[in-house]
């Protein structure tokens, strides 16, 4: 069964990624950019934003954690020891020493848990790429280093003092000499198209070039009846003669001044061009705002970036493994392609989103094809996650809920921690939306009060406390004072209250049927043939 991972990936590989289970692995971490990344469906640092979550941030320090990190990988004795000892003689205890130190262990997992046949790429800016590909030198060896390919993920930037900086590098190795490699086709540069397929068929009107029918060298003696006998000294016909033939009746076939065969290349017909290690062709765009597919996540990558790579390296069936998984682009293409795949984050907002991404694309039957395994199953898991960190507890509640964390500010929050947004057939076109508060800890009456006051100053319709403990008759009953909000399906009550463990049961809140009228998200492309092709080998993979 396919599996989504919540926790550290470093801690997750080691417990429950098997030896040479998986057959690719796309990994895209942060690349210590010295910025701070804010998620849900915001923007990088400094720039407006809906919901300002920090969920993540790219700054790698050099502390007592990182030097655990180098001490254990410098102590195995391996070639990467040997990296990283060079790399602290290089750069000090630099906060690149730092990143490089987490990086390593990560990488010498995944070359464990990949097969014979596998490969990895990983997805870097310049700012660490050069450190990066000396690391996996050292780990995957030197002469299982397959290509530098660099993507285009931006158009021309005005940076000061230099060369606008435009694009990423993806670092890709085998485990080994027999890794699966599959040919792909880019699309023909328009100018090229321009230049040789310039002729245009009088009968079909289709594109083609024209294409020369013989090669040089010796060769078996074809020939064009009742045309040509013989090819030119030193040459012969590139096609059998049954070939030859098929073409002179299809009209592929024509004669030039002197009398010459040329072939008709339509532009059709073929593929493009093979696979090269530039990629700045519009099949491969990056999500900007605008685009279907964009979710809002600051470092989300297009599909059609991850279809390419698991396209090229995978064959169905193939285990796909992203231990950085984000907003899951690498896991929606691999089940679009009908791939088996593991995804790992630290963080429940990614998790919350890859779910809604899923279920969004593939419909809600695509949930009985994966595990989410290391979120609460039940209470005191719930309360152990509380204490050990209550962002991550608040954004897992919220998430069982489908609502996504409230703005982070400065100071108080102002007694939202969360949002949901619906649309209703009351009021056309109008947004609605449901406030939550999320308490781990005691509760009572005035919480439902304070609640009752956001929903009003926030001119929602519903609030919702999430609450650790079970609530007290007197909170019960200032919930049920309220009134209600009345829509086409119904009434609602205006004040609801649901607790950890109604949540773990599958209680969910009292609003208008979600499926028909949620807005809270950005929804993602519907790929519902693929899911079904999915579902039927979904419980059998590894």
């Amino acid at each position: 069964m396919n599996r989504l991972y919540y926790g550290d990936n470093l801690d997750v590989l080691r417990r429950h990624i098997g030896d040479e289970s998986v057959d690719l692995v796309y990994l895209d971490p942060p690349f210590n950019s010295n910025a701070d990344y804010n998620v849900l469906f915001g923007h990088r640092e400094g720039h407006p934003a809906p919901a300002q979550i920090q969920a993540f941030e790219d700054t790698w320090r050099w502390d007592q954690a990182a030097a655990e990190a180098y001490t254990e990988t410098v102590e195995t004795g391996a070639d990467v020891s040997r990296a990283l000892q060079s790399f602290r003689t290089v750069l000090g205890d630099s906060d690149m020493l730092a990143y490089l130190s987490m990086m390593a262990p990560r990488l010498v997992e995944l070359r464990r848990v990949l097969k014979d046949t596998g490969s990895i790429y990983l997805h870097c800016d310049p700012t660490a790429s050069h450190y990066l590909k000396l690391l996996l030198d050292s780990i995957f060896g030197p002469q299982n280093f397959r290509n530098e390919i660099v993507w285009k993920r931006t158009t021309a930037h005005s940076d000061s003092g230099r060369a606008g900086r435009i694009h990423d590098i993806l670092l890709f190795y085998s485990k080994g000499d027999s890794y699966t490699w599959n040919k792909v086709f880019q699309p023909y540069d328009p100018e090229y198209v321009e230049k040789y397929y310039r002729y245009v068929d009088e009968l079909t009107g289709r594109r083609y070039a024209s294409g020369d029918v013989a090669a040089a060298g010796a060769g078996p003696a074809k020939y064009f009846k009742g045309v040509l006998r013989e090819p030119p000294p030193g040459s012969h016909w590139r096609f059998s003669q049954e070939k030859i033939d098929q073409f002179v009746s299809e009209g592929r076939i024509y004669f030039t001044k002197n009398g010459f065969p040329r072939y008709k290349r339509f532009l059709d017909e073929m593929s493009g061009t093979p696979l090269q290690d530039i990629w700045a062709d519009k099949d491969v765009q990056p999500v900007v705002s605008w685009s279907s597919e964009g979710l809002g996540y600051p470092t989300q990558k297009p599909e059609a970036l991850l279809d390419r790579i698991i396209q090229a390296s995978s064959n169905e069936s193939d285990v796909i493994l992203d231990p950085f998984c984000g907003c899951g682009t690498t896991i929606a293409a691999a089940q679009k392609l009908g791939r088996q795949w593991i995804g790992i984050d630290i963080t429940h907002l990614a998790i919350t989103l890859i779910r809604h991404r899923l279920r969004h694309s593939f419909g809600e039957g695509i949930e009985a094809t994966y595990q989410v395994i290391g979120e609460p199953t039940s209470l005191p898991d719930a309360e152990a996650l509380a204490s050990e960190d209550p962002y991550q507890f608040q954004w897992w509640a919220l998430g069982q809920v489908g609502a996504r964390p409230a703005e982070q500010k400065k100071g108080a929050d102002q007694g939202v921690d969360g949002r949901l947004y619906f649309h209703d057939e009351s009021e056309a076109g109008k947004t609605k939306q449901i406030i939550f508060s999320v308490k781990a800890g005691a509760t009572g009456p005035a919480h439902i009060r304070d609640l009752s006051g956001v929903v009003k100053r926030e001119k929602a319709e519903i609030g919702v406390l999430l609450t650790m403990q079970e609530p007290s008759q007197p909170m019960r009953k200032e919930a049920a004072s309220a009134d209600y909000y009345e829509s086409s399906w119904g009434k609602h009550p205006r004040l609801q209250i649901l607790t950890i463990q109604d949540l773990l049961d599958g209680k969910r809140i009292d609003y208008p049927p979600s499926r028909q009228v949620d807005r809270t998200f950005k929804k993602a492309p519907k790929i519902l043939k693929a899911a079904e092709k999915q579902l039927e080998f979904g419980s059998d993979s590894n």
